[in-house]
């Protein structure tokens, strides 16, 4: 029976250690949400702005933009829709939380936020 991305999470040091500094990075961010899949976590205000991907020592972390982005970083990119880009990223260390990084996911974040 294949594992859970809870199991998968759980069972590998070095996916729990990035998650952990995600999770904290993401809470200076806004409010959110974490939506457990069977193999995956969408983390959701309104609509999902990131996808978490267990892999062994890490995340594949899927950041969802309105933009193309031009960097070596990116594991795979795909535009989705006329507006809408999916950028995978392979995380391996919290440190792969910089300034950069987090910079992609506060603005994936601002798509999700309405004007009241």
């Amino acid at each position: 029976m294949a594992r859970t991305a809870r199991e998968r999470i759980d069972g590998d040091t070095g996916s729990s250690e990035v998650l952990a500094a995600l999770v904290e990075a993401l809470t200076l961010v806004g409010p959110f949400e974490v939506e457990e899949k069977q193999t995956s976590f969408h983390v959701v205000n309104g609509r999902a702005f990131l996808g978490i991907h267990p892999r062994k020592g890490g995340l594949l972390v899927n950041v969802v933009l309105d933009h193309a982005l031009e960097t070596d970083r990116l594991h795979r990119s795909e535009q989705v829709s006329a507006s809408r880009w999916h950028h995978e990223f392979l995380l391996g260390s919290p440190r792969d939380l910089d300034a950069e990084f987090l910079g992609w996911v506060k603005a994936a974040y601002g798509l999700t936020v309405t004007v009241k």
